[in-house]
């Protein structure tokens, strides 16, 4: 590590026998490369079996998010090489979630503010995930042409009915109320009292979430639970999209809109994703499958163009290949799942 803790993406300390982690790159709102994931994976191994460290604390500097996501560019650009650093990251970042996913130790994730993508995957396994009004939680990867990995297929086809495929599909933004009302968050704290919530972290009080909680009001989500789990329950994206444009009402037309936006292959990759992730028979069988369609996915035309259409040139007008969900062949999907020459294995 640098001398200079603000020269450092992740400032990895222990204060009060908590293992602190904070994600230190709010340029990019935090967004993990693979050197993070080393880092943040280095200390979580190096605390496990630490008798000083009792628990382990999640946050980020600044206030405008915990993680918008990953490198999206290195990946692109990877891609379009040889893909062998995007490789090197899912391995690397996947390893820190499954790790994550079985910790021993009480792990706290503060979730004041953007997460997304890999904040996601850094914040779900945890055993505290503390929300605030200005959490903003999403997985909008079918919006550039990738898929909502991080154990997005395990993490997300859990979720209440069929709000997980929901947010898979569609990329939706959910505010803190929605966190805790589907079991994203299992907190709400009002961002005026994270830092005296930290302190009490810190100072050793495990129960300091259940004191500092407050009442979020209704989850704008509620009204709508019903019809997303009738519209997203049906057996394809073939029939959602028909369910929907069949339905009439103005909510089901606004989801029907925004999944037009959407890249074909990334719905329908998404789509078997939650399915076999809901049929798993462990978190690591899952990361697994993810590192198979990540390896691949990324050396793909639709997320390279959606890379170029929202990150690049940000025109916002991609031109996905194929253009319509009857082009996605089950084919198309067998190679993007099949198994690897060299497969993705958690830390032993």
């Amino acid at each position: 590590m640098s001398d200079d803790p603000a020269a450092d993406e992740v400032i990895v300390r222990v204060e009060g026998g908590v293992g602190r982690l904070t994600l230190n790159r709010p340029g990019a709102l935090h967004a993990l490369t693979t050197g993070m994931c080393r880092t943040l994976t280095g200390a979580l191994l190096a605390w496990e079996t630490d008798p000083a460290v009792t628990a382990v604390l999640l946050d980020h500097s600044g206030a405008r998010g915990f993680c918008a996501g990953g490198d999206i560019r290195m990946l692109a650009e990877s891609g379009a090489a040889d893909g062998a650093q995007a490789r090197d990251f899912f391995f690397t970042e996947y390893r820190l979630n499954a790790l994550l996913m079985r910790y021993a130790k009480p792990t706290i994730a503060l979730m004041d503010g953007v997460v997304m993508g890999g904040g996601v995957g850094l914040a779900l396994p945890c055993r505290v995930r503390v929300a605030t009004e200005r959490t903003t939680f999403a997985m909008p990867e079918t919006g550039i042409g990738l898929f909502p990995d991080v154990g997005g297929g395990w993490h997300l086809p859990r979720l209440p009915g069929k709000t997980g495929l929901w947010l898979a599909l569609t990329g939706a933004r959910i505010k803190g109320a929605d966190c805790l009302a589907l079991g994203v968050a299992t907190h709400f704290v009002e961002s005026a009292r994270i830092e005296d919530l930290k302190a009490a972290l810190l100072a050793g009080d495990p129960a300091a979430a259940d004191r500092f909680a407050a009442d979020p009001g209704p989850a704008p989500l509620g009204p709508h639970r019903a019809e997303i789990d009738r519209l997203f329950g049906a057996d394809s994206v073939e029939a959602i999209f028909a369910a929907l444009a069949a339905d009439g009402g103005e909510w089901a037309a606004a989801q029907l809109k925004t999944l037009r936006t959407k890249s074909p292959q990334t719905l329908k990759v998404a789509f078997r994703q939650l399915a076999l992730g809901a049929a798993a028979e462990s978190f690591e069988a899952n990361m697994q499958m993810e590192y198979r369609i990540g390896a691949r996915v990324v050396a793909r035309h639709d997320f390279l163009e959606g890379v170029r259409a929202v990150i690049i040139d940000k025109d916002q007008a991609p031109k996905w290949s194929p253009d319509t969900l009857e082009g996605v062949t089950e084919v198309m999907l067998d190679e993007i799942f099949a198994p690897l020459d060299e497969e993705w294995s958690g830390l032993s």
